[in-house]
């Protein structure tokens, strides 16, 4: 009986430990749309999307986030661990005081959609357009690389070309 007694003691203390310190870490999924995006967490390099982000932060603590791929603008942006209700956290609290500071938790996933880059260049399998090789053509003529003669013959080939 004796014997019984401690057993359900040490799965309750177990238990409650378990709860405490589970309730305490968060987790969250950052994507990128494309992935493979460099991830910067605090300014610190930690991996590419997509990233499994855990730590064990107070409530309101607020995580910055860039992102970087090459042919897309940096992406700068932040999280914080106020965006759901961690139930496990509540509980454990109710037997210690000290898991209230972790009773919020991350979302699950934060995806962000980057923006292709102004200045990326054009995929070489990709062919140009009239306008892009009217304007090489251009720049080549006020480069003064190729004559006068040159630009205006092979800008009314390209113009006279469907």
């Amino acid at each position: 009986m004796k014997n019984q007694r401690m057993t359900t003691k040490i799965i309750s203390v177990s238990l409650a430990g378990a709860i405490l310190f589970t309730s305490c870490a968060s987790t969250t999924m950052i994507q990128s749309n494309p992935s493979g995006a460099k991830v910067y967490l605090n300014g610190e390099p930690v991996g590419t999307t997509p990233y499994s982000h855990t730590d064990t932060k107070i409530v309101g603590s607020t995580t910055t986030v860039k992102l970087e791929k090459e042919g897309y603008e940096p992406l700068n942006t932040s999280f914080s661990r106020d965006e759901e209700v961690d139930a496990g956290a509540i509980i454990g609290g109710v037997f210690v005081w000290i898991p209230f500071l972790w009773t919020m938790k991350y979302k699950p996933t934060h995806t962000y959609e980057l923006t292709p880059s102004s200045n990326a260049k054009q995929p070489k399998n990709q062919p140009q357009t009239r306008a892009d090789k009217l304007r090489e053509l251009k720049q080549l003529f006020d480069e003064k690389l190729i004559s006068t003669e040159d630009y205006r013959r092979e800008r009314r080939k390209v113009l006279d070309n469907n």
